[in-house]
Parts: C-alpha cells; structure tokens; sequence
C-alpha cells in the first residue's frame, strides 16, 4: 500500500553546492541588448544572501562544445544554504529571475544540467518534443501544449523552444532546366555550396600561425540578388549561365533555426520539476495533453528525459534482482537438500522490504534506481540471517530431540552473530544516511536509509517468524516421519 503511493525518479535531487542556470531571449537580438538582460539577471541573483558571486557566458563560438547563439546566456552561481532549505532558496531564485521581462529561465546544476542533455537533448528534467512537418503549425501547437500544462503541480522553468522569422535568400533548383543544360542536382548543390557558403581548399602558414584558405566568390557578388542571380555556373559543354536560368532566386522568411531528431523535424517544450518527483509529474503532462490537444495528421509527441532512464534502468533491476533470487534459492537447495527449507530462509526478504519500504515512506518518499540497489542489498543481508539460523537448527538434530529446545538454543546461539553483523552495518551507514543534503552524498543517502530500515526489520522479524515457521514446518514433518 505504501509503495504505491510513492513517487518515482532516476536520480535523487543533486546539491552541487552551484547553479548552472540558462536565460533565453529571442532569437536575432544583438549582443548589446542580451549583455544588458544578462546583467539583470547577474544582478538579481546577487540580491539574493545564499548567492555571492555569479560567471556569465553570452553566447558562444559555432565551434564551441555546446554552441548557442547570442540570445542564449549561462551564468553560473555558486551558493552556501543559510537558514533556508534548498526548496525555498530555489523558489526565490526562479521568481527573480522570471520578474525580468524579455527572457525565459532554465534553472539547473553543472552535472544534472549536463546528464539531463545527454538524455532528452534538453537541459532541463523533462522534454516534450513535438515532430511534425510545418514550423508555424508546430510552434503553435507547443504553444497550447505549455499553456494547458502549465498549471500542474511541480512543473517549473516551463519554455517553448523559440522560432521567429528572419531574412533569408532562398535558392531553389529547376530541375527541368538544369537536365536541359546537362547540370546533375549534387553539381548544382556543390556550385552553390562552393559560391556562397565557401569552401576549405587549403592551409596557409604564416610563421607559427594556420590558417583556412577558403575558396568562394567575392562579395561584390554575394551581397546583392541580382547579382547572386547573374552568377555563372559552367555547364559539361564549357558554356557559362547565369545561375537564374537554372534555379529560383527570391527574398523570403524563414525559421532562425531548425531543429531535428531521426530526420523529422521538432520543437521542444523544456520543463523543470521542482518539490515533486519527475515521474508524477510526468504522468500528469501526459494526461492532460491526451485530454484536451489534438494533433494533426503526422504530428506527434514523445517524451524524454531522466524518467525513461529510470522506467529502463527499473525494468533491468527487476530482471536482475529476479535471477539473484531463483540463484539464492538454488544455492540454498543445494546446501539444504530441501526446497522448503530454502523458502523458510527467503521469507526473510519481505521481512526486509518492509523496514526499507517504511524508511523511505518517513524520508523522501520516492524511489529512486539507488533505493532500487538499497533493495537489492537487503537481499544478500536477510539472506544471511536466515541461514545462520536454519544451518544451527539442523546442526542441533543429533544434540536435542526436542522440537521447541533446538529453536530456543539456536536462537540463542546465533542472536549475538546476527546483532553484531546487523549494527557494525548500520554504524557504517548512519553517517551516510544522515548527510544526505551534502554535496556529493546524494546517491548514497538514499541507499543508505533502505538498507537501515532493512537491517532493523530484517534483524527484529527474522529473531520471532523465521523460528515460528520453522517450528510449524518440522513439527508436521516430524509428525509425518512418526506415521
């Protein structure tokens, strides 16, 4: 009952001690205007006591790792928790910053900003990608899309990837006339691509220095349309034609940039989850998006980000944790010789889960993959606390006829073993489960509380109902050995 109501997630929350946070104006905007919402920003977040210094990056090289252009700034803020909690410190930050007009905000840290774009393509916990064929069409949609989610609890830092319209000069091949002429389509392609664009040809060294030597027209001949039009491109024969005989050249609008993933296009609507865990929230976008947006015909939605490594990483865990026990039973029935006996020993595991389970019911409340192998864990430790048990009651059959006397003796026997390996375990993981807000412990804690919890259950229940069904189990036994 408890566990369905926890929430799930791949990674707990990471305290990185530091914010990697993205701000995001309209495409086109000059360097000056987006330095100056930059300083805003710089400047609201210094006004808050947890934050005492801040780096920012205004656009970046196409050559870069992650290029962005100019409309695109990161800032980094290093900060030091005061008397406020993580959750509202955070609160303050995104309202300071939405309050600036002219800018959307991506809230993050170094690593998770880092892992959640190497998952989902986006910096943020979840991304809702919109495929489609039309650009308008699909801007529109995602549109509605932000605007009928924005309302659920837990979403933050909600943003539609921008598209606006720019000046473009379109070059379009006539295919007819360039088969009339003799000019294949890639010959036609590389003459523009070489023409306009340029073309890398060579190195050129001066003293220690290289440098691209770059083959294209001059841009007495590029700058203009008509003289873009009275270009000439060679033909097989040797004859020249302007490269209006062969291609449709016109001034237009079109898209500032073009987004794709296996080849179709997408847009993506970024979204944030802050005191909530990413699966409910997950489950809530999807439910409200099925319930009131209709898509087109050949558009549609997918989601990433942290939640589908989790649904995978749960499903391997599952599998693996499944074959761990049909091998432990095994091993038991080879040690024992007797199946039951073997299943006497693994009752112990439910006994486990259910401290683990209580543990995190009192803590975070959701599963996490490492509360996943916290589990996993107890497995091997309930394991071993039940054969210490069974092993010394069938070691004591030639000692003790009665029933009831080789329980009360073996489980005086082995108490001592079992409280000792049970608090050596757990002293070595209160200091892990206690520090679960530092900075680098995150993983850990999580694991740490499902393993205590275990141990306490395990080692309190494993003393009073392993022994019970124990003694049911042999006493029919042995009154079937009597008849």
């Amino acid at each position: 009952m408890l566990i369905s109501g926890f929430g799930r997630s791949f990674l707990p929350p990471f305290n990185e001690g530091s914010l990697t946070i993205n701000t995001t104006t309209m495409p086109g905007i000059n360097l000056e205007e987006s330095n100056k919402l930059g300083t805003k920003a710089e400047q609201a977040l210094l006004d808050i006591p947890e934050i005492t210094s801040v780096a920012r990056r205004t656009g970046r090289a196409e050559m870069a790792e992650h290029a962005f252009g100019v409309n695109v700034s990161e800032i980094d803020a290093p900060y030091q928790l005061q008397d406020r909690s993580r959750e509202v410190f955070l609160r303050e930050v995104r309202e300071k910053l939405n309050a600036i007009e002219g800018i959307t905000v991506e809230v993050g840290q170094p690593i998770s900003h880092r892992i959640d774009a190497m998952l989902s393509g986006s910096k943020t916990n979840i991304a809702i990608k919109l495929f489609g064929t039309d650009l308008n069409d699909m801007f529109r949609l995602a549109n509605q899309v932000r605007d009928e989610i924005q309302d659920i609890e837990g979403i933050a830092d909600l943003t539609v990837e921008q598209q606006i319209e720019i000046p473009q000069l379109q070059t379009k091949p006539n295919r007819e006339m360039l088969a009339r002429y003799g000019i294949s389509v890639n010959e036609f392609l590389e003459f523009v691509d070489y023409a306009f664009a340029g073309e890398k040809i060579s190195d050129v060294f001066e003293n220690e220095r290289a440098f691209d030597l770059v083959l294209r027209f001059d841009d007495a001949y590029r700058d203009q349309i008509d003289a873009i039009r009275n270009a000439l491109i060679d033909t097989p024969n040797g004859q020249k034609i302007p490269l209006d005989y062969v291609a449709d050249i016109q001034s237009a609008f079109g898209p500032n940039t073009i987004g794709r993933e296996n080849v179709m296009r997408k847009i993506v609507v970024a979204v944030n989850v802050a005191d909530r865990d990413v699966r409910s929230v997950v489950n809530d976008i999807q439910d409200r998006i099925d319930e009131h947006i209709e898509l087109p015909e050949n558009y549609h939605l997918e989601y990433g980000g942290q939640f589908e490594s989790e649904a995978e990483a749960s499903r391997i865990l599952l599998v693996a944790s499944l074959g761990a026990l049909l091998i432990i039973f095994l091993l038991l029935y080879v040690e024992f010789k007797n199946s039951k006996l073997a299943l006497i020993i693994l009752v112990n595991l439910p006994l486990a889960l259910i401290g683990g389970v209580v543990a995190i019911w009192f803590t975070s409340g959701v599963i996490s993959i490492p509360s996943i192998i916290g589990f996993i864990t107890l497995f091997g430790i309930a394991t071993r606390n039940g054969i210490l048990l069974i092993s010394r009651y069938q070691s004591l059959t030639d000692q003790l006829d009665s029933l009831k006397a080789r329980i009360i003796a073996g489980s005086a026997d082995r108490l001592n073993p079992i409280l000792m390996t049970a608090l050596t375990a757990a002293l070595a993981l209160i200091p892990l489960a206690l520090a679960g807000e530092k900075p680098g412990n995150e993983i850990q804690s999580p694991m740490a509380i499902v393993i205590l919890g275990g141990l306490l259950s395990s080692t309190l229940l494993n003393s009073y109902v392993v022994p019970i069904i124990y003694y049911l189990f042999q006493k029919k036994h042995e009154e079937k050995t009597a008849l």
